[in-house]
């Protein structure tokens, strides 16, 4: 096996999903072997980017994957990529051993739909897997609280990169 600092980081997408109220869509994960505690299991979609795939279409395709959301129209990117590290206590099985952590291109969108489209139970049409056993609309400010802490300074810079999008 590699030293955890040999490891590569995961190519990802994450997305803030606005409503039309400057809420913030935010998942509880359904699991996850970095998850220790019951307080800090809310994120926003992500996922992986998949080899020569655009970003902004993987953004789009992790969000209906996760939510089976479609309506909506881009708003911002973060410019840089975002990253960070799994705790090595979990990286050994996280991604097979294979990533030390993820390096993240943001999306922020906005919801034009109704929330009746959004489905995280049987997420993209129900051929995908459910990320999600819940979801709700939160005030941007209180993402970073939400998220496990090993995320946390990447959720700090994705809402201070979006604040103006929040009407708050």
């Amino acid at each position: 096996m590699a030293r955890y600092e040999d490891l590569p980081y995961r190519t990802c997408v994450g997305v803030m999903l606005i409503n039309t109220k400057g809420l913030v869509f935010i998942g509880r994960r359904a699991g996850g072997i970095e998850h220790v505690d019951d307080a800090h299991v809310w994120q926003m979609p992500q996922g992986g980017v998949d080899p020569g795939e655009d970003t902004w279409e993987a953004a789009k395709r992790e969000l209906y994957e996760e939510t089976s959301v479609r309506s909506v129209e881009r708003l911002g990117e973060v410019p840089d990529w975002l990253i960070y590290d799994i705790p090595r206590t979990v990286a050994g099985r996280a991604w097979k051993g294979r990533y030390r952590g993820q390096r993240q291109k943001w999306f922020a969108v906005r919801f034009t739909g109704k929330d009746s489209e959004i489905n995280v139970e049987k997420p993209g049409g129900g051929g995908h897997k459910a990320e999600f056993v819940n979801w709700r609309w939160e005030p941007m400010k209180n993402l970073p609280g939400l998220i496990i802490p090993f995320k946390r300074p990447v959720y700090e810079r994705v809402v201070k990169e979006f604040s103006s999008l929040a009407d708050e």
